[in-house]
């Protein structure tokens, strides 16, 4: 019987996650497919449900279902539960859900792609708190970066996830704008610069140093208005491609148990984007 997966989210249209699984079926000849599905914040429980019953093998999660989902799963990884937050359902065998986060492994496989492996010591600012911001945060924890800042809109909620993660500093928007100049990396997880969302951006980068490295998760647009000013100001900026491909492989290879190839998918995002995903 043929295997499906999913993506949920809302907003859902605008995720390449269908076509970069969907290849990856393709080159690795495993007969399955993948289809992306929209589920409203008061609908989550439905779908979980729903996905279940109709037989999916796994999914997805994004904005903004990947800490809500967690009370609707059988079992969460341990990472995932320290994270708070799920991105990637698997249903195993006997039908229980087990749910994992591969946002923020992901993120660091790219940022250090892209950027090196000598960034363990330097200082990072972390712009954002929620499910995504987690997910980084822990894992860079994780594979031994010492010196973690939050700032989001709501300091307790910065606050919070500075708890969690034991170390670190939690700051106002204010605050670290004012410090900005003292951070040499900064990572922008909030929706804002979506094409499919109107959201300012969090801060100002009129402090932001020109040796820093400047990351946005958003991957469409390439060029968010956040590294659009951090290019402006000499930054060196990452942004989404490479996080978005690597978190989709770790998934995959969860539910396969085969390893795509994400070099060359890196190259195909970009191209059907419109460029590179590291500007220099």
């Amino acid at each position: 019987m043929k295997k499906w997966y999913a993506v949920i989210g809302d907003p859902i249209s605008h995720s390449m996650s269908p076509s970069m699984h969907s290849k990856w079926f393709s080159d690795l000849t495993i007969d399955s497919t993948y289809i992306p599905v929209q589920v409203k914040k008061e609908k989550l429980a439905d779908a979980v449900h729903s996905l279940k019953s109709l037989g999916a093998s796994g999914w997805n999660v994004t904005i903004p279902h990947k800490e809500a989902i967690l009370p609707f799963l059988d079992q969460i990884d341990s990472s995932a539960q320290l994270m708070g937050a799920v991105n990637t359902v698997v249903v195993e065998e006997n039908g229980t859900l087990t749910g994992y986060n591969t946002d923020g492994i992901g993120f660091v496989n790219s940022l250090e792609e892209a950027m090196g492996l000598n960034l363990k010591e330097l200082p990072i600012l972390i712009i954002g708190a929620g499910g995504a911001a987690r997910g980084i945060a822990f894992a860079l924890k994780e594979q031994g970066y010492v010196n973690l800042s939050c700032a989001n809109r709501s300091f307790s909620n910065a606050q919070r996830l500075i708890t969690d993660l034991t170390s670190g500093r939690a700051l106002s928007l204010e605050q670290a704008e004012v410090e900005l100049g003292d951070f040499k990396i900064i990572i922008q997880t909030t929706p804002a610069g979506m094409l499919t969302t109107n959201v300012n951006m969090p801060l100002s980068l009129k402090n932001v140093t020109s040796s820093a490295i400047v990351a946005d998760i958003v991957y469409n647009p390439l060029l968010t208005p956040f590294l659009a000013e951090a290019k402006d100001r000499g930054a060196r900026c990452l942004n989404g491609v490479g996080m978005f491909v690597h978190q989709g492989a770790l998934s995959f290879q969860k539910w396969t148990n085969r390893k795509p190839d994400t070099k060359q998918t890196i190259e195909q995002v970009e191209q059907i984007l419109g460029g590179p995903h590291v500007n220099r």
